[in-house]
Protein backbone atom coordinates (compact mmCIF):
# COMPACT_ATOMS: atom_id res chain seq x y z
CA UNK A 1 0.00 0.00 0.00
CA UNK A 2 3.11 2.14 0.82
CA UNK A 3 4.65 1.77 -2.34
CA UNK A 4 1.35 2.48 -4.69
CA UNK A 5 0.96 6.20 -3.10
CA UNK A 6 5.05 6.45 -3.86
CA UNK A 7 5.69 7.11 0.13
CA UNK A 8 9.05 6.77 1.34
CA UNK A 9 8.14 4.75 4.76
CA UNK A 10 10.05 1.95 5.85
CA UNK A 11 7.33 -0.63 6.38
CA UNK A 12 8.84 -1.27 10.41
CA UNK A 13 8.04 2.32 11.12
CA UNK A 14 4.37 1.63 9.47
CA UNK A 15 3.74 -1.34 11.48
CA UNK A 16 4.89 0.22 14.69
CA UNK A 17 2.89 3.43 14.19
CA UNK A 18 -0.02 1.32 13.99
CA UNK A 19 0.53 -1.16 16.90
CA UNK A 20 0.83 1.77 18.94
CA UNK A 21 -2.33 3.22 17.50
CA UNK A 22 -3.94 -0.52 19.06
CA UNK A 23 -5.73 -0.65 21.97
CA UNK A 24 -3.70 -2.72 24.79
CA UNK A 25 -3.60 -6.16 24.94
CA UNK A 26 -5.85 -8.01 27.73
CA UNK A 27 -2.32 -8.60 29.53
CA UNK A 28 -1.09 -5.23 29.77
CA UNK A 29 -4.48 -4.00 31.02
CA UNK A 30 -4.44 -7.14 33.61
CA UNK A 31 -1.24 -5.93 34.62
CA UNK A 32 -2.01 -2.88 35.32
CA UNK A 33 -4.62 -3.58 37.99
CA UNK A 34 -2.58 -6.30 39.63
CA UNK A 35 0.78 -4.53 40.37
CA UNK A 36 -1.05 -1.98 42.64
CA UNK A 37 -2.52 -4.55 44.48
CA UNK A 38 0.92 -6.74 44.98
CA UNK A 39 2.50 -3.27 45.90
CA UNK A 40 0.06 -2.76 48.41
CA UNK A 41 0.18 -6.41 49.76
CA UNK A 42 3.72 -6.48 49.69
CA UNK A 43 3.56 -2.87 52.01
CA UNK A 44 0.88 -4.42 54.71
CA UNK A 45 2.36 -7.40 55.14
CA UNK A 46 6.14 -5.96 56.38
CA UNK A 47 7.62 -6.61 52.86
CA UNK A 48 8.19 -10.37 53.62
CA UNK A 49 5.97 -12.43 51.31
CA UNK A 50 7.32 -14.30 48.10
CA UNK A 51 5.61 -15.36 45.39
CA UNK A 52 3.54 -18.03 46.91
CA UNK A 53 2.43 -16.29 49.32
CA UNK A 54 1.65 -13.48 47.26
CA UNK A 55 -0.20 -15.60 44.88
CA UNK A 56 -2.25 -17.45 47.99
CA UNK A 57 -3.43 -14.20 48.91
CA UNK A 58 -4.18 -12.98 46.09
CA UNK A 59 -6.57 -15.72 45.79
CA UNK A 60 -8.09 -15.30 49.08
CA UNK A 61 -9.05 -11.55 47.80
CA UNK A 62 -10.42 -13.40 45.03
CA UNK A 63 -8.21 -12.12 42.12
CA UNK A 64 -7.99 -15.52 39.89
CA UNK A 65 -4.24 -15.09 38.58
CA UNK A 66 -1.48 -17.75 37.76
CA UNK A 67 1.54 -18.09 40.15
CA UNK A 68 3.92 -17.52 36.96
CA UNK A 69 1.84 -14.11 36.34
CA UNK A 70 2.50 -12.85 40.04
CA UNK A 71 6.27 -14.04 39.44
CA UNK A 72 6.70 -11.69 36.62
CA UNK A 73 4.75 -8.88 38.03
CA UNK A 74 6.99 -9.21 41.07
CA UNK A 75 10.31 -9.12 39.01
CA UNK A 76 9.00 -5.97 37.02
CA UNK A 77 8.39 -4.18 40.16
CA UNK A 78 11.55 -5.29 42.33
CA UNK A 79 9.72 -7.20 44.95
CA UNK A 80 11.51 -9.48 46.80
CA UNK A 81 9.99 -11.97 49.52
CA UNK A 82 12.54 -12.12 52.59
CA UNK A 83 15.59 -14.51 52.62
CA UNK A 84 15.70 -16.37 55.36
CA UNK A 85 19.55 -18.01 56.57
CA UNK A 86 22.98 -17.73 55.71
CA UNK A 87 23.74 -16.35 51.97
CA UNK A 88 26.38 -18.72 50.78
CA UNK A 89 29.27 -17.96 48.89
CA UNK A 90 29.68 -19.37 45.01
CA UNK A 91 31.16 -22.85 45.39
CA UNK A 92 33.51 -21.70 42.19
CA UNK A 93 35.51 -19.07 42.09
CA UNK A 94 34.40 -16.43 39.54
Amino acid sequence: MLTEHDCKIAPSTYYARRKRLQAPSARTVRDAELKPLIQQIFDVNYRVYGDRKFWRELHRQGHVVARCAVERLMRELGVTGAVRGKKTAPRWPT
